[in-house]
């Protein structure tokens, strides 16, 4: 019978953000990017905020000798990146939509165009 391994510098509460980090981080991304498309909170300072946490986990959260700490801070980064995605996502679909009703403009003048009577 085979044990999973336990590393010794890790901690109970841990070693359970380890598992569920991932969902963790993309729940607290989908509530803070419901925030971000309703205008609750702005996309610049969504930005902001995603890049200052990116640098504290760079810097400082890869570093902790902590396990739980180290843990929590990779969360905030990883969804802090998932809601930094929300405004750029916002951007590209609003272009495509631009760009779209742009095409459908040009086909119906060259439409208009070619009925002459």
């Amino acid at each position: 019978m085979e044990y999973p391994v336990v590393r010794h510098d890790s901690s109970r509460a841990g070693r359970w953000l380890r598992e569920y980090r991932v969902r963790i981080a993309l729940w607290i991304a989908v509530a803070e990017g419901i925030l971000v498309v309703f205008d609750q909170i702005a996309g610049w300072l969504a930005l902001g905020i995603a890049a200052a946490v990116l640098a504290f986990y760079i810097f400082v959260g890869r570093n902790l000798r902590h396990d739980t700490p180290s843990q929590v801070s990779w969360i905030a980064a990883m969804s802090q990146v998932f809601v930094a995605l929300v405004p750029v996502l916002v951007f590209i679909i609003g272009a495509v939509a631009l760009i779209a009703v742009a095409i459908l403009a040009v086909v119906a003048v060259v439409a208009l165009l070619a009925d002459r009577r």
